[in-house]
């Protein structure tokens, strides 16, 4: 069956929210009026939570998506996406084609993304220090916080010679594929390890760890040693060095160094380590001082 198109219209986008509800809640009463406010059955809390959740399906994927693909992607009724989407677009969050039949994320989206960057007190010393790094190394650096099971970058500074032109800012990866994520998952005890990390690990290259006592094992080496390394484990032919900024117990921010792995040798690598492990920590002290934490 062919995706049908999502049609404009203010008055009734904006009413789409409501409609989901009570296509899928029954009974269910108005926000402020209802004595279940807050429970997950209320009718703004599961609105909500799917408006969430389909921002989170575009956010994942970066082509097109089409009415099919989002029913795939989060099982919402598609009598349900169709006034979903109508809301998300009339107020600018995504956009859509010409013919309304495909979506993605909009302009709003951005700027709510750089308003999280824009009011965070640290990014100002990170970025400060991100760039002497880079300028003393030579290699592309990265500022990095530890999301759920994931890594986020939050700035990145590329080497002068480096002919990478898409912004990482915004982007993630399994922590336990990166160097980054591996600093930052040796911070955590064993309990608050297996909280976080997913039931299965995925592999994003052939190197990538996979196995949760292998990677124990090279948390433990990580913790004791005060960096990471990786060479190969989150892209090919890319070698990584990170480091935890531990201004925060435990730590939720790191830097990193990438080169290309073909090219680097394993000295290099515990030098690189060695420095990143000392800026760190200045960058810690700093923090620290302006009373960031």
């Amino acid at each position: 069956m062919a995706d049908t198109g999502i049609s404009s219209g203010s008055a009734v986008g904006s009413a789409a929210l409501t409609n989901d509800v009570d296509a899928d809640v029954s009974g269910a009463s108005a926000i402020g009026t209802s004595p279940a406010l807050g429970a997950d059955s209320s009718a703004g809390v599961k609105s909500a939570r799917r408006a969430v959740e389909l921002l989170e399906a575009f956010g994942s994927n970066h082509d097109w998506l089409s009415l099919t693909d989002l029913h795939h992607y989060t099982g919402f009724p598609r009598s349900s996406l169709h006034g979903l989407l109508r809301t998300l677009r009339d107020v600018g969050w995504i956009e859509s084609d010409d013919a309304g039949t495909r979506f993605r994320l909009g302009v709003k989206a951005l700027i709510c993304g750089t308003a999280y960057l824009d009011r965070d007190p640290v990014m100002p010393y990170a970025t400060e220090a991100l760039e002497r790094l880079r300028d003393q190394i030579g290699y592309t650096c990265h500022f990095a916080r530890l999301n759920g099971p994931d890594i986020v970058y939050l700035q990145t500074r590329e080497s002068r010679t480096s002919a990478h032109l898409v912004s990482r800012v915004g982007r993630t990866l399994p922590a336990h594929a990166t160097a980054l994520g591996k600093a930052l998952l040796s911070e955590l005890a064993d309990d608050e390890l297996t909280a976080v990390l997913p039931k299965q690990l995925t592999a994003l290259t052939e190197l990538t760890i996979t196995d949760r006592e292998a990677l124990r094992s090279e948390l433990a080496f990580i913790r004791e040693r005060g960096y990471s390394t990786e060479r190969g484990q989150s892209s090919p032919n890319l070698a990584c060095v990170a480091a935890v900024v531990p201004y925060r117990i435990p730590g939720t921010d790191a830097m990193s160094c990438s080169m290309p792995g073909e090219r680097v040798t394993d000295a290099e690598l515990l030098r690189v380590g060695s420095l990143l492990r000392d800026v760190a920590e200045d960058l810690s002290q700093q923090l620290r001082r302006a009373g960031i934490r």
